[in-house]
């Protein structure tokens, strides 16, 4: 299990979110970020769109989404390999704690997504975000 205390407050992030912000941000660090957290960040973007997840669980989205977007986190995301683990690590965090809210609809969306920045041989290592524990994510 995630040490909760090693994490980022990613909630004070939540007003940085927005749609194009998000786009863009995920546009400009696809082949950097990797298949992984990108696969990642668009189930989070696609599940706001189930109106069954709950006000609480969408904020907890957004914060996270946030984070990702926000230039300003704890690592700058400049710095190569560091700079992204730790919004990878808020991201499987997030994922997991609203997994029973994710449909294979949004997953074959986000996959479907992945294919403008990925070749399908990276894209059948995205599944492995659904193998992950949180427990095995860096923070």
């Amino acid at each position: 299990m995630i040490d909760k205390s090693k994490l980022p407050d990613f909630m004070a992030y939540k007003d940085r979110f927005s749609n194009s912000g998000f786009v863009e941000k995920i546009s400009r660090i696809a082949k950097r970020a990797g298949v992984k957290l990108v696969y990642a960040a668009l189930i989070l973007y696609y599940t706001l769109e189930n109106p069954k997840v709950s006000i609480k669980d969408k904020a907890i989205i957004i914060g996270a989404l946030g984070y990702l977007i926000s230039p300003l986190d704890v690592m700058p995301d400049a710095i190569p390999i560091a700079g992204l683990s730790d919004d990878l690590a808020v991201l499987i965090y997030v994922l997991h704690r609203v997994w029973g809210d994710v449909s294979e609809e949004v997953k074959a969306k986000a996959k479907a997504k992945l294919s403008q920045w990925f070749d399908d041989d990276e894209i059948v290592d995205a599944e492995e975000v659904f193998e992950q524990e949180p427990s095995d994510t860096p923070v």
